[in-house]
């Protein structure tokens, strides 16, 4: 060593801390990659991507290889600073070049390397990852004994080796993603995305529309008044019942009786002939599944029922894609069939408005745990049916009674949330 110049000792010094950087950074980088980037990069072919990827399948291996890479090159770090301080000032300058070396390493070859990898992984990752190949397969035999006796203390603190990075998202994790996404997808896309895990949370009670507002066709009318309903229907698909909706004998679908009726040829046994079969729903049943179980059956509608078999309400298909995409509606005026904007910034709803449709259609947080619709909100909430005019808040949401029917409010009038938050900030 004393026929290597000074110079030289400095420049090989400069090497080591340069190489020091090089592990810091890679060590940051590839364990800060995106995996789910890193995979679709991988896919699509970038060979920097696959490599890292491969990297990263054993990060045991790659972890041992950097480690022990930087270890050595700071150890003979610290040891060149020793002899560049002997010969410029003798042995107490040992502990000036210490403490210069420390301040250098942590500066240059840990904290700022480090910083730019966290934020930037991808740019150093993925040069990075074609040496640290090439140092895996040089030092392997030396990089599997360190694992190996590694692996060994960590069995003996009972922590499971073989169990690698779980990289399953839960449902709140990736909500997180989707609203985190940000301008990568639009606004509409993210409301859908996240609609679409939310239809794991509500059932068909939730969207069906109740027994008593079910639209079909009473077998037993008189005929005149059957054909005016058929030729007057808002609904292709109706069910078809025996004086009481709990008796409902099959779903006609207009199409296959509008030619008979345009020819007169249509009678009872014909209409009962052209019917589809009942397809049951039973209650409780979630909506990713139904909407699985319209696919599988071919299906676009069904009748929901209780543990006694008993009609509770109706589902489509359409219910069920309305709370993915929003309301299939032309009519600016009306964001919903149940709502309808009004002049003053307000909102007049009807009664049996469901909470989940208040929800996505007002970008409201009104509790879907207890009543399903807006009348059952407020009667749960006054404990009594309301009269006319009498106003009260529901989680904050002021809410008039406009329109009252016997045992149920009809319609109501809320004031949106937007709305009143302004007003309070101008109080």
């Amino acid at each position: 060593m004393n026929e290597v110049s000074t110079g030289a000792l400095f420049a090989v010094l400069f090497l080591l801390i340069v190489l020091s950087a090089f592990f810091s950074s890679s060590e940051t980088a590839l364990m800060t990659l995106n995996r789910y980037r890193l995979r679709h990069l991988a896919k699509a072919g970038h060979r920097s991507a696959r490599m890292a990827a491969r990297l990263l399948e054993r990060p045991d291996r790659l972890i041992g290889v950097i480690l022990l890479g930087n270890n050595f090159v700071n150890i003979l770090a610290s040891a060149l600073a020793t002899i560049i301080a002997l010969r410029l000032g003798g042995e107490g300058a040992i502990a000036i070049a210490t403490g210069l070396l420390t301040l250098v390493i942590l500066l240059f070859a840990e904290v700022a390397p480090k910083t730019m990898a966290a934020l930037h992984p991808e740019r150093l990752a993925f040069p990075f990852s074609w040496p640290l190949a090439v140092l895996l397969k040089v030092l392997y035999p030396l990089v599997w004994v360190v694992n190996l006796i590694a692996n060994a203390m960590l069995r003996l603190a009972k922590v499971d080796t073989k169990g690698g990075r779980s990289d399953v998202l839960s449902q709140e994790e990736l909500r997180t993603v989707v609203n985190e996404a940000g301008a990568m997808i639009p606004r509409r896309h993210q409301k859908m995305l996240l609609n679409i895990l939310d239809l794991e949370k509500a059932t068909v009670e939730d969207i069906m529309i109740p027994r008593n507002e079910i639209v079909g066709i009473d077998i037993t009318d008189p005929w005149d008044e059957i054909i005016t309903q058929l030729a007057n229907a808002q609904h292709t698909r109706l069910p078809v019942y025996d004086g009481s909706i709990d008796d409902v004998l099959g779903i006609l679908h207009l199409r296959k009786v509008i030619t008979d009726v345009i020819r007169g040829k249509l009678d009872r046994d014909r209409l009962l002939e052209r019917m589809k079969a009942n397809y049951f729903i039973p209650e409780g049943t979630r909506l990713n599944t139904q909407l699985v179980n319209f696919q599988r059956n071919r299906r676009r509608i069904g009748i929901v029922v209780d543990e006694y078999g008993d009609v509770m309400g109706l589902v489509t298909l359409e219910d069920i894609l309305e709370e993915i995409v929003g309301e299939f509606t032309t009519d600016p005026a009306s964001l919903s069939r149940h709502l309808r904007r009004q002049d003053n910034g307000s909102f007049l709803a009807q009664g049996n408005v469901s909470v989940r449709e208040l929800n996505r259609v007002l970008d409201w947080r009104l509790p879907t745990d207890g009543p399903k619709t807006l009348n059952g909100l407020i009667l749960e909430h006054l404990q009594s049916i309301p009269e006319s005019g009498t106003s009260m808040k529901i989680n904050g949401f002021p809410v008039t009674i406009v329109q009252t029917k016997e045992n149920k409010v009809k319609t109501a009038e809320i004031m949106p949330m937007k709305r009143r938050t302004r007003a309070a900030g101008r109080e």
